[in-house]
């Protein structure tokens, strides 16, 4: 399964927390420049519209697949970071620490990796195109590891990971991975 970080919106280039925005133009270029070099195969991506921009410029052909979708994050959706942790300081501290918590009114991040989990359990091959947080999701899924471990993992935009099925479960083949121009 080869993971692919949807290209760069603005929401992300002004550390807002995701609310399904559209990729940018010239991210969007740099991702026809890579059409034709993923693997062949079966396609699915999340709903979000950078998701979707992403595997049409990359020449793919997906499904879109909701148990891919970023976490929603309630009232906090589209609001940078910073204005969260000034209004909301104990809020955020309790969300950063507890990957049960949402505070914001929104999906915990525990049920994110839930979500995540279980569609990896049926089995998909090929690509997924998506954001960070279902990558990472299907990371500690893979690993074993908890949320907050996984959130430890920088994931570029355009960047490929690769899960390989294992026997009894998957294996990490590589992650952030550019992909060759």
């Amino acid at each position: 399964m080869l993971f692919v970080r949807h290209a760069t919106s603005a929401g992300m280039r002004e550390a807002r927390f995701p609310a399904g925005e559209a990729a940018d133009p010239s991210a969007l270029a740099r991702a026809r420049a890579l059409a034709g070099r993923l693997p062949d195969g079966a396609c699915w991506t999340s709903p979000a519209p950078a998701a979707r921009q992403t595997c049409a410029a990359l020449g793919l052909d997906a499904r879109p697949e909701a148990a891919l979708a970023e976490a929603d994050h309630g009232r906090w959706a589209g609001t940078a970071y910073a204005r969260v942790a000034a209004r909301e300081p104990d809020a955020l501290a309790s969300w950063l620490a507890d990957p049960h918590a949402a505070p914001h009114g929104g999906e915990s991040r525990a049920d994110l990796a839930a979500r995540v989990g279980a569609w990896l359990g049926t089995g998909p091959s090929g690509v997924a195109v998506c954001d960070a947080g279902a990558i990472r999701a299907a990371l500690a899924h893979a690993l074993g590891v908890g949320v907050l471990a996984a959130d430890r993992i920088d994931l570029a935009p355009l960047s490929t990971t690769r899960l390989t099925a294992a026997r009894g479960g998957w294996r990490v083949a590589h992650v952030n991975r550019k992909v060759s121009e």
